[in-house]
């Protein structure tokens, strides 16, 4: 594929997401009146509206369906649902309304950010890329039928996202996994030719990032002897792909042995992901992780491997209702060494609406 294919491509999502970023007030007046549910349930119809009969076949299944649960973030030539390339542009932003009612603003803009990113590797990886990196190869689908009273579902998904909603009873139940990536972590050289992409020192995951370096440097030696769990960090996140997270108790250095200051920068941390969603969802998940029990004494703060930028290094941040999961220890295209970021929220009582045992979950409704 050439560079004006390339830049054709993104120049499409660019203008697609900035369109929506600009609708931003708008979407908010919306949610003023009406749940994120409605919201979702009106844009998911006038999505689906759109699609000819064969474009419907690929976006929607059954509830039911077994790809509802089978998420990943690696590329693949084979996804379920239909990819934004698969759509006119109309078609295609009617799509990303849909999703950016499903999220904050920060949310959206980190999503098209990763989408961006694949353009990026297009060009660094050159004839390696095999036509799998692309802007417009994210699939949206939609499970079961748009209702105020059945259940249905969204996935948004593609290489280095993985978006996954649950609505019951008119209500947005469960936002879970929450995936997001970022290869380059951050953009290290500008692309010639191409000045619509990311320039250099952009960080789409900065937060995720930063504000954890500024938690575990600033521990004392006894703390972490506590936090630090492994002096070589993992290669990946736990439980990649699974259904569920991974059940095994929370470990490192808990929320009460941080200083005051401290457990300041480790909500901030559990904020940045929480942010991501729209702030009915982030403001019950931190309802929920309060409420708990133990609250927030429960929660911890687990690292492993460097504690400086460019070396891999990993953290956890896990409480009863929750689980935060941060790699960075793979190189970029360009071989910069541990920049390349997989991180993840997980539902620890039931991902997608179902408990840790795969049964549907009862009230109340998770997120």
């Amino acid at each position: 594929m050439s560079r004006s294919d390339v830049r054709n491509g993104l120049v499409v999502i660019l203008i697609l997401c900035g369109l929506m970023a600009s609708a931003a007030l708008a979407r908010t007046a919306l949610l003023d009146r009406a749940s994120t549910a409605g919201a979702m349930l009106v844009a998911a119809e006038g999505w689906l509206a759109s699609l000819s009969a064969d474009q419907a076949v690929r976006a929607q299944r059954p509830f039911d369906d077994p790809h509802r649960t089978a998420w990943h973030f690696i590329p693949k030539f084979d996804r379920k649902g239909l990819q934004l390339r698969e759509m006119t542009p109309a078609q295609a932003a009617l799509a990303l309304s849909l999703l950016q009612t499903a999220v904050s603003q920060t949310g959206f803009g980190k999503a098209c950010g990763i989408m961006e990113l694949d353009e990026v590797l297009r060009i660094q990886e050159g004839m390696k890329a095999k036509n799998i990196r692309d802007s417009q190869r994210y699939f949206f689908t939609i499970f079961g039928k748009p209702s105020d009273r059945d259940p249905w579902g969204l996935s948004v998904e593609g290489h280095h996202l993985s978006l996954n909603f649950t609505l019951r009873d008119g209500r947005l139940v469960d936002s879970t996994p929450q995936f997001l990536g970022a290869n380059p972590a951050v953009v290290r050289s500008g692309l010639p030719g191409l000045p619509a992409l990311p320039l250099a020192g952009q960080r789409i995951l900065r937060d995720e990032e930063t504000v954890a370096f500024e938690l575990v440097q600033s521990l004392a030696a006894a703390q972490r002897i506590k936090a630090v769990i492994a002096a070589e960090a993992p290669k990946d996140i736990r439980a990649a792909g699974t259904t569920q997270p991974p059940p095994e108790a929370p470990v490192g250095i808990r929320y009460g042995e941080l200083s005051s200051q401290q457990q300041q920068v480790l909500r901030r941390l559990i904020d940045v992901y929480c942010g991501a969603m729209v702030p009915e969802v982030a403001a019950e998940r931190l309802n929920l992780a309060e409420e708990a029990p133990g609250g927030w004494d429960a929660v911890a703060f687990a690292w492993a491997g460097a504690t400086e930028p460019g070396i891999g290094h990993s953290y956890r941040v896990e409480g009863p209702t929750f689980s935060i999961e941060f790699c960075n220890v793979q190189p970029d295209a360009e071989g910069n060494p541990a920049n390349h970021i997989h991180c993840v929220w997980r539902d620890r009582t039931g991902d997608f609406d179902l408990s840790a045992m795969g049964s549907p979950a009862t009230p109340p409704a998770k997120r």
